[in-house]
């Protein structure tokens, strides 16, 4: 059970997460997460030591929370292809992403690439995990013997999530999802073309 400090401390994280996502950390400031969370600068302060600290936690959250949706959309999945497909479905609606402005891990990533160095290290690690489970849901595809070892475990979870983390922003400044629908119908036949 959370205390009462936690449980403002939750709400201030869950409100500043799309702000931030949206603005970005250079955008994003202290009178957006006040006039959204209706609290006092003092009680702001009494949670975070400043802009920077409030900056990391809500990279922190949105990063867990997204990694969590994943890997619960994913673990519906009972197959290494339903897993896939779950993934690459997860991403079939670019303008309205569960987190209001895109995916926050490339949204962080672009912004933190020059300027936020501890940020930056945090995405890369994230993106690391992420294509280590990709690949070992391949792998246990190949084992299992749904998919042919002419499949490149490594090649393809690489090339699916850097088309759809592309596709997201494409479609986004496009303000369509049409293209995306076709790239996940691509990479799935793809994926489809290993199947013994």
């Amino acid at each position: 059970m959370l205390t009462k400090a936690e449980r403002t401390k939750q709400f201030i994280l869950e409100t500043a997460a799309p702000i931030f996502n949206q603005k970005g950390i250079s955008g994003a400031n202290i009178d957006d997460v006040l006039a959204a969370t209706k609290l006092t600068k003092g009680c702001l302060y009494g949670h975070f030591e400043g802009k920077e600290d409030l900056a990391l936690q809500v990279v922190d959250f949105m990063l867990k929370t997204n990694g969590e949706k994943m890997l619960s959309t994913i673990g519906k999945g009972k197959t290494a292809k339903a897993k896939v497909f779950a993934f690459l479905d997860f991403y079939k609606d670019p303008l309205n992403t569960y987190l209001k402005g895109g995916c926050p891990i490339f949204n962080v990533a672009v912004e933190s690439d020059d300027h936020f160095p501890a940020i930056k290290e945090k995405i890369a690690d994230v993106i690391r995990r992420g294509q280590e489970i990709f690949i070992g849901v391949l792998k246990q595809g190949i084992k299992d013997r749904e998919f042919s070892n002419e499949l490149d475990p490594a090649v393809y979870a690489f090339k699916a999530v850097a088309a759809v983390e592309g596709a997201v922003i494409m479609c986004r400044s496009m303000n369509t999802a049409k293209p995306m629908a076709g790239l996940l119908k691509n990479l799935k036949a793809e994926l489809e073309s290993y199947a013994i």
